[in-house]
């Protein structure tokens, strides 16, 4: 089998909206009462939320592991 070939094997295909995630950095929220992060790419699996799982998708009740403060207590940072 020749390199062009084996390479064509490697192709991914994505929809629009994954395409659009991978382009963007993953980023980090922190809790403004207690100093709890939020990491992107490492989410939460404890609690039901995957690696990759951006803020816009962690659901709307959910609350600070920490203290439970909600996400309107959370601001993105630069880590």
């Amino acid at each position: 089998m020749d390199a062009e070939r084996l390479h064509a094997k490697n192709i991914i295909i994505m929809t629009l909206e994954e395409a659009e995630n991978a382009a963007i950095q993953w980023r980090s929220w922190m809790c403004l009462l207690c100093g709890w992060i939020y990491d992107e790419a490492a989410g939460l699996p404890d609690e039901g939320i995957a690696p990759g799982t951006r803020w816009k998708d962690v659901p709307s009740d959910w609350t600070c592991p920490e203290c439970g403060a909600g996400k309107e207590d959370f601001d993105m940072v630069e880590v």
